[in-house]
């Protein structure tokens, strides 16, 4: 039975993947971090199929001692300080955690077992303000924020310790990817969550950003297959996954809206406080690598994303009412 240790795996990726993995009959090991506030919600349903070990991407020592105590085949490591206006706030925390924390992993691995295979999760964020349209694997990088900066160091160890060391050692660039598990703040599920709640008469508008941002949304749950198909390839490489399509925030509020036969301009609001000190316009994959190299495809298209989410919300906020 081959075994994978996930960090972050209470965060939307790391529930799918883990759910994904033990599809696919690995003993599945999450590190997670000790906080006064336990968050297993997203992973409730295979808790008892699973392995928590307590650990943090800042204490290079437990990362060792999980290693060295459990001698995973595989390590995804899905865990940052991943929400971009967060970064604008803890800069240094984003720092350590999302750039610093990859390589007391690396080194981790480096230190008990070179043989174990790695798998860091890069963004699409690190394209930032973006030099060529759509983004590849060869497109430079140009992070417009501190997480996206972060990324890209995290991006470049994992290559500098493949190339270095003979690690099999692999970088997911993800695009924007989403699920009912989004956490309430970002965009996509600020948007369902909010179009539900007005839909049930709990609220009469939605304060957004930029409506003209344009993203490459796809369903996380088809992302993380493709994390799986990087690390079982007979070489490591870095790969860019997403659909090639794009959206604007302002499209995903009409396709929201209107599943529930409401009118988005008659509810959503443009505030100046939630637009980006340093804006991302237009970030769209280029996806033919991964499609070929792994046969990777996504299944669930952005309309069908967008209302997956929103029946979701509404679902669970009709529930919420009815305990109360």
């Amino acid at each position: 039975m081959p075994k994978a240790l996930i960090t972050g795996i209470t965060g939307q990726d790391g529930s799918y993947l883990a759910e994904f993995l033990l599809e696919q009959g690995y003993e599945v090991i999450g590190m997670v971090r000790r906080s006064s506030t336990v968050n297993f919600a997203r992973i409730h349903q295979i808790q008892d199929r699973i392995t928590l070990v307590s650990g943090d991407l800042l204490d290079q020592g437990s990362l060792i001692s999980i290693i060295d105590q459990h001698r995973p085949d595989e390590v995804y490591n899905l865990a940052a300080q991943s929400f971009v206006p967060t970064s604008w706030e803890q800069p240094v925390l984003t720092g350590e955690v999302t750039a610093l924390g990859v390589t007391r992993m690396l080194e981790a691995i480096r230190a008990v077992d070179p043989r174990i295979r790695f798998y860091q999760a890069s963004s699409s964020e690190m394209f930032g303000k973006v030099r060529a349209v759509p983004q590849s694997e060869e497109t430079p990088f140009y992070p417009r924020s501190p997480y996206g900066v972060a990324k890209v160091y995290g991006h470049w160890i994992t290559v500098n310790y493949r190339e270095s060391y003979d690690l099999f050692a692999v970088s997911g660039i993800l695009f924007n990817h989403e699920s009912p598990r989004r956490g309430l703040e970002f965009v996509t599920r600020k948007v369902t969550y909010g179009a539900a709640r007005i839909k049930l008469g709990l609220a009469n508008e939605l304060r957004l950003g930029n409506l003209e941002a344009r993203r490459d949304w796809g369903y996380a749950g088809d992302y993380v297959r493709a994390m799986w198909l990087m690390l079982q390839q007979e070489q490591p490489d870095d790969y860019v996954v997403g659909t090639g399509e794009t959206h604007s925030v302002q499209e995903l509020c009409q396709v929201a809206f209107a599943h529930l036969d409401l009118d988005w301009r008659d509810y959503v609001v443009q505030d100046p406080r939630f637009v980006r000190p340093a804006e991302v316009d237009l970030l769209v994959a280029d996806p033919a690598k991964a499609r070929c190299a792994l046969g990777w495809e996504p299944q669930i298209t952005f309309h069908a994303l967008v209302q997956m989410m929103v029946e979701d919300d509404l679902q669970h906020l009709q529930q919420e009412q009815e305990r109360t």
